[in-house]
């Protein structure tokens, strides 16, 4: 697998409003230039698109794509539309970095009875099952594109990944947040540069890593 020069692109899709700390950690790094890309007009981003139709960008152009919680919003027939534009849109050696909500947890509460009981509080307030399976409700209240129209497990997951045409992917359940992360690679990687990858972008990889110094960066 060739690697890239020091210089990296990483696609922000469904960016929202600029934020530094929407992007995760390992974009945070002068390494990266992130570019920004969202349907919305409003949220000022570098291209304005649909995840499932990016043709505003060049195919083999992007290093990493970075998708937080917006696959979800899409309906069940346009997720292959759009994991197969993340992937053409990446460099051979590229990835997609996502995370989107675990339905298997979700369920879990569901069938505990805990529907409306907060499973956890984010920084727009308390998020209940209810909320995780079809759209926070107060962001519901003031946009309907807020909703969730399909959702994913761990297994269902790496299926559409594999079909979307990516060479190797990897799926992290994060109970506490409920949360499904998924590096997915159009190459597939050596066993340690899958290992650092992990190490550098999976939530609990990243936590079981925290003492130790990072080293750079091998993708």
């Amino acid at each position: 697998m060739t690697l890239p020069s020091d210089t990296r692109q990483v696609l922000h899709v469904g960016c929202g409003a600029a934020s530094p700390e929407k992007l995760h950690p390992v974009f945070r790094d002068p390494r990266w230039r992130e570019v920004r890309l969202d349907i919305d007009r409003d949220a000022a981003p570098d291209i304005v698109a649909s995840i499932t139709d990016m043709a505003a960008v060049p195919a083999g152009s992007m290093d990493a794509v970075f998708s937080s919680h917006n696959l979800e919003h899409l309906y069940a027939h346009e997720v292959p539309l759009a994991l197969r534009e993340f992937r053409r849109v990446l460099m051979p050696w590229g990835f997609a970095l996502i995370t989107l909500p675990d339905l298997q947890g979700v369920a879990q509460l569901m069938a505990d009875g805990d529907l409306t009981d907060p499973a956890y509080m984010s920084p727009m307030g308390p998020v209940a099952p209810l909320d995780i399976l079809y759209g926070f409700r107060p962001a519901l209240a003031q946009n309907l594109f807020m909703a969730h129209h399909t959702g994913f497990t761990a297994k269902t997951l790496l299926a559409v990944l594999d079909e979307a045409g990516f060479a190797c992917s990897t799926v992290q359940r994060v109970p506490r947040s409920l949360c499904l992360w998924a590096i997915a690679f159009v190459e597939a990687p050596s066993p340690s540069v899958l290992e650092e990858a992990q190490q550098q972008m999976l939530p609990l990889h990243m936590a079981l890593c925290a003492a130790a110094p990072p080293a750079p960066a091998p993708w």
